[in-house]
């Protein structure tokens, strides 16, 4: 590895199938069986589905319809994100005893920086397996661990050994392991990019390795610079403990279609209710408003307004909403609505780096 690159010990820790197991976990009678949270037999999106369920295609983001068709005897319970919350508290609350560098990504996966940690502990490797077994211990429930340089390769590297396992990839390890990664299997490369890369010859790290940064950025904008960085193992994102949201948003999925504007109108003021009281909890304001609408044949439509001040009052959101909503005549009948806003004011509340902060870099080290 090049002597410039800073190299830290990160653990990203991602719970398996997180909901479902909660739901397994309060609820034996579930285990073993294909389970789906969220959806249903006719209406709404799953948000997450178990392993068994996993064998048959089920996914996140799936419509509870096509989940059934895959899975007939499939069984949905609806989330409870109250106790996902409570959970996840306990979670992040084993990270801290390790480290105050954890930055959660959701409710179940964080990243973790152990280059200096609480334990004195100088393996990743050792904490990782610790505070496994930690959760398991007192959450009753499984995570897998991804350990290595930076944060790309640990997020990488958490998901080879799923479920109930982990994979570490030391620094030595990191070029050989990346050259041989299927190129699906790099973060941020969706289902979109990775067929437009097949079509381009890139089926693995070493494909895209062959790459010059120019063929990169002509093909995939300001994503290109980021591709060609993180096959080389370069990936100089810190752990940041306190994450600044970049929008705040609140959506519903209705039991039947809306034809009607009036009763989607109806549906936005108690979304723009529920968008208010997330923003006067975070205390964060914003000045664009996104409308997102989701038809019935699942096709995706979001119009846009940004206004001169900030705004955190529902009467302002539902108001430029509503001018949103008429703003175009309506494909179909509607299955989802949502707003969020963005442009948000948390810069001003962003704690200033201190550009002299010296970086540890570390060329050798046990993980």
């Amino acid at each position: 590895m090049p002597n410039e690159i800073p190299q830290r010990k990160i653990i990203h820790v991602d719970m398996d199938a997180f909901y479902a197991s909660v739901e397994e976990l309060d609820n034996p009678n579930l285990k073993g069986k294909p389970l789906a949270v969220g959806g249903s037999e006719k209406r709404g999106v799953v948000s997450a589905a178990n392993y068994e369920a996993r064998k048959y295609g089920v996914r996140s983001a799936m419509s509870g319809y096509l989940a059934k068709k895959n899975c007939p005897h499939i069984t949905f319970v609806k989330p409870r994100f109250e106790r996902y919350k409570e959970i996840s508290k306990k979670i992040r609350s084993i990270f801290f005893e390790y480290t105050d560098l954890v930055e959660p990504l959701s409710l179940d996966e964080a990243y973790l920086d152990v280059t200096i940690n609480k334990k004195g502990n100088p393996s990743a490797t050792l904490l990782a397996t610790e505070i496994r077994q930690r959760i398991l211990e007192e959450t009753g429930l499984n995570a897998s661990a991804g350990i290595s340089i930076n944060k790309f390769i640990a997020k990488v590297a958490s998901d080879i050994n799923k479920p109930n396992g982990q994979k570490t990839v030391n620094p030595e390890e990191v070029i050989p392991f990346l050259e041989a990664l299927e190129i699906r299997k790099f973060y941020g490369v969706g289902k979109v990019t990775a067929e437009k890369m097949y079509q381009l010859g890139i089926f693995t790290g070493i494909d895209l390795k062959t790459k010059p940064i120019e063929f990169l950025e002509k093909k995939f904008g300001k994503s290109g610079s980021y591709y060609y960085n993180v096959v080389r193992g370069i990936h100089t994102s810190e752990v940041k403990p306190h994450r600044i949201p970049k929008s705040v948003g609140a959506e519903r999925t209705f039991n039947e279609n809306l034809s009607s504007e009036i009763f989607m109108l109806e549906r936005l003021e108690h979304i723009a209710q529920e968008l208010e009281r997330r923003l006067k909890k975070a205390t964060i304001a914003g000045k664009t408003i996104t409308l997102k609408i989701k038809y019935s044949d699942f096709t995706l439509n979001t119009r846009s307004k940004t206004i001169p001040y900030f705004i955190a009052d529902k009467t302002l959101i539902l108001e430029t909403a509503r001018e949103l909503l008429y703003q175009e005549e309506l494909q179909n009948s509607v299955r989802l609505l949502g707003i969020s806003l963005s442009n948000l004011n948390t810069d001003s509340k962003a704690i200033k780096k201190d550009e002299d902060k010296s970086i540890l870099v570390q060329l050798k080290f046990d993980f």
